[in-house]
């Protein structure tokens, strides 16, 4: 049964504080509903924007600040992101499932015959839906 405990947040804090601060990054962590472990990006030097997809529409979504911010998928980081961005959330990633006192992270799950076993899941946030994630790149700076 997936589960993280506030102290599992504290043992995986320092690791995961060390790559926001190796790539310039703010964030938080938090643990939703005692099964998620989840990062907030606020702000950085990192640029996630994903361009435009085939039919001309921003991928990632408008906050109503009128920034940008995303829900990453973190099975699929290297399809929507590159350079940077990607070795960024790979880190970040692997960050998140450092063992624990509670053991080594696993997922077990095999959806085929509908069983869920993972130790705790974990969500990635560039952003929020009312405040957007605030690029500090050299682009930003320029405008």
């Amino acid at each position: 049964m997936a589960y993280v405990s506030q102290e599992m947040k504290k043992e995986l804090a320092p690791g995961i504080k060390a790559v926001l601060n190796k790539y310039g990054v703010k964030g938080s962590i938090a643990v939703r509903n005692h099964m998620t472990l989840v990062v907030n990006i606020k702000s950085g030097d990192v640029d996630f924007a994903r361009g435009k997809n085939d039919a001309g529409f921003n991928r990632g979504m408008t906050a109503s600040d009128d920034g940008f911010y995303d829900q990453v998928n973190t099975s699929h980081i290297s399809k929507f992101y590159n350079d940077t961005a990607a070795a960024f959330l790979t880190e970040l990633v692997d960050a998140m499932k450092q063992p624990t006192v509670r053991g080594d992270w696993y997922n077990n799950t095999d959806i085929m015959t509908d069983y869920f076993d993972i130790a705790y899941y974990i969500d990635i946030n560039v952003g929020q839906w009312d405040k957007g994630y605030i690029y500090n790149g050299e682009e930003a700076i320029a405008a």
